[in-house]
């Protein structure tokens, strides 16, 4: 056979192995599709059990909400200028846990938070609203919770040592759609009047707990037995400690950090305008939202996602395992024989995501993984017929396999650590196969074909 001949089936042969690669990337999206379907399934049980317990929690105030008439009009209208306090301090200790709904684990948790502070309303001084327009006699405190099923004690408020029982229900929904309230009393036109204000609160949540820092000075100081927090928002705490043993973060946000002032009025309502010229509706509550989120470890549908990533590494360098086999023993290999190899690949994944929701990842990588190694190798010593070869092929699958693992441990430093696997990978390919004469072998006609079961 002429060298061009042979060319031409070397050729071939890396053609097929590149063609059945790309085609077993088609069931590997599969198995991804799969992953991302148990996932929702997660994420269903996580809402189910939201609905009984408490949902993710946004702690929005307490603010005042003083109703005014609009008498600038022939129609009176009526609505609201929101008053944020003074000072506003928030410390309490978050104590999560995980429920179980099925084979998930969903992380909730229960808050006892103490709520402390002060208002003034020297901040309507920059609202050009006249006095005899604001009904003193209906002044409300607002808190919003945006999930009510998670409160799990009455919420009595101490305002200058009178206590008021704060009920469900928002009169004013331009900021807070959600909550509890309370009428209280005010001086009308005081505005250097300082009413200090306390209160606990027991809430139940799930995912994370956040906070708006609508006090003039607003601190925040949680703590948690919970050992990987995840600091969300719009701010990062001041102080941090985290630990084994769980966190303690403390916030502290000025008015000067967020895009809205101490007074404004509703957005909807509003039939005046700022003393300084500036819209209400310019300001962006939901973006200064801080606080943590209760994470729970890299788990087994994330790990397995990722590892999907890595499939055509594995198919790819396994099918180079086989073809080095074929030029370097004059061999060839069935397609049908490529096939059945890569499908076993692909069933690592299904394994993997299978017995991980009912064991620990660990364990389910190590059973899937020896699995998977074991049928392989299994198969390629019937067709090899050579302990030497098969010895390389298993040694290149433990390889793998153990990079993968220790790739999956890491999140901060796992696509450092594929890049330079690959790249590794690449030099080791480069570095066996740099003085092979790829227009020596001659498939076709040389040596004995092993699809058809015979020996060496």
């Amino acid at each position: 056979m002429s060298d061009e001949a042979t060319k031409n089936s070397v050729s071939l042969r890396l053609g097929m192995i590149g063609l059945l690669t790309l085609f077993l990337l088609v069931p590997a999206m599969m198995v991804n599709f799969l992953v991302m379907d148990r996932e929702a399934r997660q994420a269903d049980a996580l809402k189910e059990i939201g609905s009984k317990w408490g949902s993710s929690q946004t702690i929005t105030g307490p603010m005042l909400s003083i109703p005014y008439y609009n008498n600038t009009k022939a129609s009176n209208s009526y609505g609201y200028v929101n008053v944020f306090p003074d000072a506003l301090e928030i410390n309490g200790n978050v104590d999560p846990q995980l429920l179980k709904r099925g084979i998930y684990d969903i992380a909730v948790y229960n808050t006892k938070l103490k709520v402390s502070g002060e208002f003034s309303l020297n901040s309507l001084r920059q609202i050009s609203i006249p006095l005899n327009d604001i009904d003193w006699n209906k002044v409300n405190i607002a808190l919003g919770i945006p999930d009510m099923r998670g409160v799990k004690d009455e919420i009595t408020l101490n305002w200058n040592n009178d206590k008021y029982e704060l009920n469900p229900g928002i009169s004013n929904i331009s900021i807070i759609s959600s909550g509890v309230s309370a009428k209280i009393p005010v001086v009308a036109g005081d505005y250097d009047k300082v009413y200090k204000f306390y209160f606990d609160l027991d809430l139940n949540g799930a995912q994370a707990l956040n906070f708006m820092p609508v006090g003039k000075v607003t601190t925040v100081n949680l703590t948690s037995p919970w050992a990987n927090p995840s600091f969300d928002g719009a701010f990062l705490p001041d102080q941090r400690e985290v630990n084994n043993d769980g966190f303690k973060a403390q916030w502290k946000v000025l008015d000067l950090n967020r895009n809205y002032p101490q007074s404004s009025i509703d957005p909807r309502l509003a039939a005046y305008e700022l003393a300084s010229g500036s819209d209400s509706n310019m300001a962006n509550y939901n973006n200064s939202v801080f606080g943590v989120k209760f994470l729970m470890s890299v788990d087994q549908y994330q790990k397995t996602s990722r590892s999907i990533k890595y499939a055509i590494m594995f198919i790819a360098l396994t099918f180079l395992t086989f073809f080095f086999v074929e030029i370097t023993n004059k061999r060839k290999i069935h397609p049908v024989q490529y096939l059945l190899v890569g499908f076993a690949l692909l069933v690592f994944y299904t394994l993997l995501l299978s017995i991980a929701e009912h064991l620990n990842f660990n364990w389910a990588y190590l059973i899937s993984s020896l699995a998977t190694i074991i049928l392989i190798v299994s198969y390629s010593k019937a067709i090899f017929k050579n302990n030497k070869l098969v010895a390389i092929l298993s040694a290149v699958l433990l390889a793998l396999y153990g990079f993968m693992f220790i790739v999956l441990q890491l999140q901060d430093f796992a696509l450092l650590m594929g890049s330079i696997g690959l790249f590794a990978v690449l030099a080791i390919v480069m570095f066996i196969s740099r003085k092979i004469d790829w227009y020596s072998f001659n498939l076709e006609n040389s040596g004995k074909d092993i699809s058809q079961g015979n020996q060496s």
